[in-house]
């Protein structure tokens, strides 16, 4: 009998559950190394101990002495994380193992229900070299299993994509501290040198602007690792709010063709690639931004025309397909020379970076007041709040922005996790410097997948 397991997710540390002697196989380092071959650096071991460690805590300890005897580094393992899953077990027959033990599986020796799920574990990162190996690795990179998998498996990695003065779009992965590239965007010269706005949802990256033909939006996709075009909204905009949860996005309010305020809004889903229109908003508004709070979508700040700004927010409910007007949500406003706000949230909690006073502040939604919690790490007064990302990563807030020295122009990315703050210490940290990128934030999304 082979043992194919799955995971679900459990509040606390629970006992793994009681197999039969006859479903249940123990499995040793002795073993690990008879399935892996001669070859102890093999993909076949850094898969295999995934697997072995995602299901049973109790050879944890083996394996863990077997690995640091061969010295064989295994990237982006959470140990602790993994000991969390709990694994339900179902048996497979002896005539289907001897089937998946061909030359066309993609481990020799090991189920192929069993190898997805651990290729599912791996950083998203070995995705390109894995799509390499041969044709079934390609197709299965290309198909978007894995991401559904890894959905349905709660592993989110969140990684960042950035666009500055110097340096075309790349991807930054936070855990691997690695820099990717991605291919050129094939669009004209206006797109390439007008303003553009961006949007990361599900597993794709998506860019609006303007061609000489007018708006335009390309689409980034994880699973092709090329630029398409993305069909456009209902009623083509700019200057909007928007914000991502999933696999669906929402954009609100802008700016149409003509220059005229809109108040409409519009739900985009990546797995289908097509826009709904939504109701309207209470108030047409530009400069304004977006974001998913509590499950529900929010857009504050932005202008109702050329003069006027607004202080209120508006929240929409998807269940009841209705707008609420929150009066002074975004006290102060921002004028028409100053970026839309720059807001981010944490485990449900919505933070700012106030343009004029260099600070961070945070929202409380039950006096619905903003209360000041610690100084930026740069100056956001200097240019408006202009050329400067404040973004939320997993349970962390990053600030993105330019600075000139010594050696030229370089791009830093501070970090700093609010939860530290509540057990008295922490501060922004360092997490990258990316040299020759200039020092001018011109896009920035993060995208969890």
């Amino acid at each position: 009998m082979i043992m194919s397991c799955s995971f679900e997710k459990t509040k606390s540390m629970e006992e793994f559950q009681e197999c039969s002697s006859k479903s249940m196989i123990v499995i040793s380092g002795s073993v690990l190394l008879q399935l892996c071959g001669e070859d102890r650096n093999s993909l076949q071991k850094f898969i295999l101990a995934y697997l072995l460690i995602a299901r049973n805590e109790y050879v944890l300890r083996e394996i863990e002495e077997l690995l640091n005897e061969d010295e064989l580094y295994l990237p982006s393992l959470d140990c602790t994380e993994l000991k969390k899953k709990r694994p339900i077990v179902k048996t497979q027959t002896r005539g289907n193992s001897g089937d998946q033990r061909s030359n066309d599986c993609f481990l020799p020796g090991i189920h192929d229900d069993i190898a997805l799920d651990c290729l599912a574990w791996t950083s998203r990162s070995d995705y390109s070299s894995l799509s390499c190996l041969n044709k079934k690795f390609n197709m299965l990179i290309r198909s978007g299993y894995l991401y559904n998998l890894r959905r349905r498996l709660g592993i989110i990695e969140q990684w960042v994509y950035l666009a500055c003065s110097l340096m075309p779009w790349e991807s930054f992965d936070p855990f691997r501290q690695r820099w990717m590239r991605l291919p050129k965007m094939p669009c004209d010269d206006c797109f390439s040198y007008a303003d553009k706005e961006s949007l990361a949802v599900g597993t794709q990256l998506l860019v609006f602007g303007r061609e000489l033909t007018g708006f335009a939006i390309w689409m980034y996709d994880l699973m092709r690792y090329d630029w398409s075009r993305c069909p456009l909204m209902n009623l083509p905009r700019c200057l909007f709010g928007s914000g991502s949860f999933g696999e669906i996005a929402i954009v609100a309010g802008g700016s149409d063709k003509n220059g005229h305020v809109l108040k409409c809004a519009e739900l985009y889903n990546s797995e289908v690639g097509s826009w709904e229109t939504l109701p309207d908003m209470n108030m047409p508004r530009r400069l304004c931004s977006g974001f998913f709070m509590d499950g529900k979508f929010y857009v504050i700040g932005g202008m109702s025309s050329h003069t006027d700004s607004l202080t209120c927010g508006e929240e929409y409910n998807m269940e009841t397909r209705t707008w609420r007007r929150i009066r002074n949500m975004y006290p102060g406003g921002n004028r028409a020379t100053q970026s839309p706000p720059l807001v981010a949230v944490v485990n449900n909690q919505l933070y700012a970076a106030d343009q004029l006073t260099n600070v961070v502040k945070k929202y409380d939604k039950e006096n619905n007041a903003w209360n000041v919690v610690r100084p930026l790490p740069v100056r956001a007064d200097s240019s408006n709040g202009w050329g400067l990302a404040f973004k939320a990563c997993g349970d962390r807030l990053l600030v993105i922005g330019g600075h000139r020295g010594p050696q030229g122009e370089v791009i830093v990315l501070h970090s700093w996790r609010p939860e530290d703050r509540n057990s008295g210490g922490g501060d922004w940290e360092v997490l990258s410097v990316r040299e020759r990128a200039g020092a001018f934030v011109y896009n920035c999304a993060i995208m969890g997948c």
